[in-house]
């Protein structure tokens, strides 16, 4: 599967004729992993999430924010409760967000990154490998995801957490989860600057090869 690297993308047309030799729709051994994935779509908690997706891209393309996306979606779904799971770095961002959402009506449960105070060391890190001498409180995503487990969100929304801490989060939320901004310290956040000034970063991007 070579989707990145398409010149055609057939999919997008419907046109099967001009399928790629690589491309995953030509694989019979795959049409039952297509067929999996229809069926979920037909879960009634499915479905509500790829339904009102589907109705957001459409009314607001080109036309919403990211942070309007979010609250039409959640508006749409029936997602009330939302969980804010954020970056100490960016409380700031997250504090406008938070009464940008409760101003549209949402109850808001905001957690930051470093709830508990959880020494880094307890993770195994050596003194030398922190980022500050003395207590230094290790990211803390699991908490943030099982506060807002118990807080009984309805929908999560990720602002800034490191790579990593993100999976975490995601990985241990009981509610859905979006991300509304992605860290990126160097470029304001906005990871994507990296590709579209590819000719300056390009040098910097390649020293991490396997």
């Amino acid at each position: 599967m070579r989707c990145a690297h398409c010149q055609v993308y057939a999919c997008t047309t419907g046109d099967r004729g001009r399928l790629p030799e690589n491309c995953p729709m030509r694989d019979y051994n795959l049409e039952e992993v297509y067929e999996k994935a229809r069926k979920e779509y037909q879960k009634e908690e499915v479905n509500r999430i790829a339904l009102n997706a589907a109705r957001v891209e459409a009314a607001g393309y080109g036309n919403w924010t990211r942070l309007e996306e979010t609250m039409e979606f959640c508006r749409r779904a029936g997602f009330r409760k939302l969980g804010l799971a954020f970056c100490m770095g960016l409380r700031e961002e997250a504090k406008r967000i938070a009464n940008i959402l409760e101003n549209n009506g949402f109850e808001v449960y905001s957690v930051v990154c470093k709830t508990g105070s959880v020494p880094k060391e307890e993770l195994g890190l050596l003194p030398e490998e922190k980022l500050k001498e003395g207590h230094d409180p290790m990211c803390n995503p699991i908490g943030q995801a099982e506060l807002l487990n118990a807080a009984g969100t309805d929908f999560n929304i990720l602002v800034g957490l490191c790579v990593g801490h993100d999976t975490l989060f995601i990985k241990y939320s009981q509610a859905p989860v979006t991300v509304l901004v992605a860290k990126d310290r160097v470029l304001a956040h906005n990871p994507l600057g990296a590709i579209y000034a590819y000719y300056y970063y390009h040098r910097k991007l390649d020293k991490h090869k396997l």
